[in-house]
Order: structure tokens, then C-alpha cells, then sequence
């Protein structure tokens, strides 16, 4: 249960600090742009960051305003929390008899009819009840949360009608109200067009006029998403269907590009938040979005899970997006779902400054999810904080991975990894 306390606490040393603050918003970052504070530490009131800085100034304060101290004994770095901008970790049942075929060559018509793939996922989720689903998501966001993920985004997209969608959505929802990692929930109703229905436009509009009222009345998600793909929905009726959810209040982002280019038309088009998956992107792409404001939201969990190329993540920068990394941590295509592991090895394969790579899962991934309140570590932002077991904060990404956060605190609290 997410609760609040007054108490006003310094925690620290820590050997290095990283803000991750007054970062450009978009485009490269050089890494002699991250400001690195040595010896330092935090004063937390509540949920919230009050100040950061030398940690002996800090002290000195601390105990003349007797404020409780948490002392870190051994040398850490300390972090923001990590932010997962674009997951489906709701879910029932398992797809590893899909990985075993994909390996060994099959095609994805072929994994499909032999009762693979994404309805797999449906079919299964269809026949979880309510209570099974919580179970597992929060077995999924306890691990996430070890590994240093404080926020996470979960679409729906496994129910595809009315009721199950619902089902999805307040599992998410039950999870979110009881479990200390924050989850930010998406509707993506419009995931994949369902065997029941033969006419994807009709069945967008039961979306909009029968799912999306209820999913309002019932505050079980603010934001609206579609796969576009010619094999989910085309560009002419994904765009009608989210400039209608915007129209009811719903902010709006994409799965784009995965394989073809017109998702990215779309979210321009659309004014979307973000443009997710991106691996077909190419220049006019990138200057479409730039234009347009919108987020690029890169996912190599489902690169390695499908074993293909990489969004381009390095022309993506430097062509001036601002650019996010996310797990999309679903039963098919990326079933690994380890944020750090993943920023790290992309990172590596399309040359990333650290600097990049850590803002691409802190302050840039809160800007895909529109979250002002966290993302950095400054004056008035939630305490969410990780911190790595070392002196310096290179080696996280050098040991791609490997090396996880040894302390977690969320909303000031401590958590137990």
C-alpha cells in the first residue's frame, strides 16, 4: 500500500550521486554533460526529495535539525529509479513453445497455426480469472521492482472484448493500489483484431463506444494504444480511432513501425505522446516524429526475443528525438523483460553515450510516459532512488547488466531486494 510519512531523513554517503537533471530533452547527450556528485546525499521528507548535495553539509544540517539518518556503509552509486515506459505484463500463460519453433525456423504463419501466438496469449489470458491475473502481474512487478524498476507501464491487449479488457484493466488496477512499484496502465483494446470479429473498423468503434466510456468511468486508464501493422490495423482506421480517443480525453501513443513504416505516420498525425517498437524506421520517419513532438520509445527486448535488427536508436538521436528505451516484456516477442541488461546491450550495439542510455530509462522515459514528477533526482521529485554496489557509476552499464541495484527505495521507503 502506498502510504506517506513527514519524517524527514538524510540518506547517505553515497561514493557518487547522478541527477540525471538539466539534461537536454532531446537529441544527443554527451557524457560530459551528466553531473556527477562525489561523497554526497539525500534529504527525503515524505515521499519527496527535499534537497541533494555534499553529504557532510547534509550532515551537519541533519543533526542540528535532528532529522533521522540511514548511513550507507558500503561505497554505491544512487540513481533515479528506473522507469519501464512500455510493457505487457499482464498476462496468462506462457508462449516458450512459440520461442522453441521461431529458433528452429518456423514462421510466424506457421507458429499460428499450430496454436501459437498473440491469441495464444488471449486465449489464455481470456481463461485466468481476475484473481490468477493480479497473482501474476504482481509476482512480474516484484522482480521488475528488485531490479531497480520503480515505474512501469502495462497495457491491456490480451482480452479483446469489452469484458476481458475490463478484466485486464483491473487487475492492473488492484495491483497499482497494493504493490509499492507504480504502474501506469494503457488500454490497447486495439492490440490485434479478434477471431470474433471479421471488420476491424466496426470493431474499433465497439471499442470506442462501449470499452472506452467504462474504462473512463471507472478510472482504470488515461492513455490509449494501437498495434499498427497490416497485420493488426492499417494506418487510414488506427488514426481515426485515436483522434476519436483524444476527443474523448485519452492520450494516445503507438506501436509503430515494427515492421513497415506507417505506424509513425500515425502518431505524428495523431499527436501522440510516443511511437513504440520503431525497428523499420528510416530518416523521413525520424523527421516526421521530431516534427511532431513525439517520443521514440525503442524496445530490444522484443529485437532479441524475435532476433532482429535494432530500432535505430544513434539516427534517432541524431536526428533530435528524444529518445526512451523500454522491455515491451510480453509472452511472445520479449519474454526476458531486464531493462538494465537491455538499455546496456543496445547501448553497446548502436553506440549510446552512457549518458544517452541512463536517460533513455529515467528522465527521457518519464517524459514518454508524460510523468513530470519523477525521472531525476532534484528538489520536489519523488524519492524513487536505486543504488548499485560500486564507486563508479560506468561500471553499470560496462557489466551490462549484471550488476543490480543493492538498495531500492520507493516513495522514500526502503524496499527489501
Amino acid at each position: 500500500m502506498k502510504t506517506m510519512t513527514n519524517q524527514t531523513t538524510l540518506i547517505g554517503p553515497f561514493s557518487q550521486l547522478l541527477p540525471m537533471a538539466e539534461l537536454p530533452k532531446a537529441g544527443p547527450i554527451q557524457d560530459e554533460q551528466l553531473q556527477v556528485l562525489e561523497r554526497a546525499g539525500v534529504l527525503v521528507k515524505g515521499e519527496q526529495i527535499v534537497k541533494i548535495g555534499n553529504y557532510d553539509q547534509l550532515h551537519h544540517e541533519a543533526v542540528e535539525q535532528k532529522y533521522e539518518l540511514q548511513f550507507i556503509q558500503e561505497p554505491m552509486v544512487l540513481l533515479p529509479g528506473l522507469i519501464d515506459a512500455h510493457t505487457h505484463i499482464c498476462f496468462g500463460g506462457s508462449r516458450a513453445n512459440d520461442y522453441a519453433m521461431r529458433v528452429a525456423g518456423k514462421s510466424y504463419l506457421e507458429i499460428a497455426r499450430s496454436g501459437g501466438g498473440i491469441l495464444d496469449s488471449v486465449r489464455k489470458t481470456r481463461e485466468a480469472t481476475l484473481v490468477e491475473l493480479v497473482t501474476l502481474l504482481k509476482e512480474r512487478c516484484s522482480r521488475h521492482l528488485q531490479e531497480g524498476v520503480t515505474t512501469c507501464e502495462v497495457k491491456s491487449g490480451y482480452g479483446l472484448t469489452v469484458e476481458e479488457e475490463l478484466k485486464m484493466l483491473e487487475a492492473i488496477q488492484l495491483v497499482n493500489k497494493h504493490h509499492k512499484l507504480d504502474l501506469v496502465p494503457t488500454c490497447l483494446a486495439a492490440h490485434m483484431l479478434p477471431p470474433e470479429h471479421a471488420d476491424a473498423r466496426l470493431y474499433l468503434q465497439e471499442v470506442l463506444t462501449e470499452l472506452l466510456p467504462q474504462v473512463q468511468e471507472q478510472g482504470l486508464a488515461k492513455r490509449v494504444d494501437i498495434f499498427v501493422e497490416e497485420t493488426a490495423f492499417k494506418e487510414e482506421e488506427a488514426l481515426e480511432f485515436l483522434l476519436a480517443a483524444k476527443e474523448m480525453g485519452f492520450e494516445v501513443t503507438v506501436h509503430a513501425d515494427q515492421f513497415s513504416t506507417s505506424g509513425s505516420r500515425v502518431a505524428a498525425e495523431a499527436g501522440a505522446v510516443s511511437a513504440d517498437h520503431l525497428e523499420a524506421s528510416g530518416e523521413e520517419e525520424i523527421e516526421l516524429l521530431r516534427e511532431a513532438g513525439v517520443v521514440a520509445t525503442v524496445l530490444p527486448g522484443a529485437s532479441l526475443g524475435l532476433g532482429m535488427h535494432y530500432a535505430a536508436a544513434r539516427k534517432m538521436l541524431d536526428g533530435g528525438l528524444c529518445l526512451a528505451i523500454a522491455t515491451d516484456w510480453n509472452p511472445g516477442s520479449a519474454p526476458m523483460g531486464d531493462l538494465l541488461m537491455q538499455a546496456a546491450v543496445l547501448g553497446a550495439a548502436q553506440k549510446l553515450t552512457t549518458a544517452e542510455t541512463l536517460a533513455a530509462i529515467t528522465t527521457r522515459a518519464a517524459t514518454a510516459l508524460k510523468l513530470t514528477d519523477r525521472g531525476c533526482l532534484a528538489k520536489g521529485k519523488l524519492a524513487d532512488m536505486i543504488a548499485f554496489p560500486t564507486s563508479n557509476f560506468k561500471e553499470i552499464l560496462y557489466l551490462q547488466g549484471k550488476l543490480k541495484p543493492g538498495k531500492v527505495w520507493k516513495r522514500g521507503k526502503a524496499v527489501a531486494v
